[in-house]
């Protein structure tokens, strides 16, 4: 991997990481909690998705898009689950 798609994808992560943050209030993981949060909202959005049939843009907004919607879905587990 270039170190060119590392920056993107870890810029991609961190930006969606926050913006889910700031939708679902009262989930703040740093900067590298973030990260990992948009990275892994993008692979399970990744997953999901094409399973629905649904496709969000191209480029670098489109991937910030689904990522974030990725992640929100995926801070909304975490709360069900602690809730629990």
């Amino acid at each position: 991997m270039a170190l060119e798609s590392l920056l993107v994808i870890l810029l991609v992560g961190a930006v969606a990481g926050w913006l889910a943050g700031q939708i679902v209030k009262g989930y703040g993981y740093g900067l590298l909690g973030n990260i990992v949060v948009g990275i892994v909202g993008a692979f399970l959005a990744g997953l999901l998705f094409p399973q629905l049939g649904l496709t969000i843009g191209t480029g670098i907004a489109g991937a910030i898009i689904h990522a974030t919607i990725g992640a929100v879905i995926l801070l909304f587990l975490i709360r069900l689950i602690k809730r629990a």
